[in-house]
């Protein structure tokens, strides 16, 4: 699927939607390691940013959004509209992401 065509908006600028075909979603639950953890721990005593915690976070939501990708292009679609991004801590140390839009098809 062509990023282009990809929407936080219900809109595609410059393209037409002909079809709605659904809600589309990924969905990655991810738990922090302990070596993680422990290397987190010691970056929260000189403080800034937590890199360890911020790769993790950022290779979550990519997972989430190809995964979200993928369900689209099975449907057929050729466009995505919507997209939103949702975060639950299922219990500690273990997060649920959730990557969703509409996908549709353009003219």
């Amino acid at each position: 699927m062509d990023h282009s065509n990809i929407s936080t908006s219900f809109d595609i600028a410059g393209r037409r939607i002909t079809k709605h075909l659904g809600v589309v979603r990924g969905i990655i639950v991810r738990s922090r390691s302990i070596v993680g953890t422990v290397a987190a721990g010691l970056q929260t005593i000189f403080g800034g940013n937590i890199s360890i915690y911020t790769e993790l976070c950022e290779r979550t939501r990519i997972d989430a959004y190809e995964q979200m990708i993928a369900h689209a292009e099975q449907l057929g679609a050729d466009g995505l509209i919507g997209v939103r991004y949702d975060a639950t801590e299922i219990m500690g140390g273990v997060t649920e992401v959730l990557c969703y839009g509409t996908a549709v098809k353009l003219e």
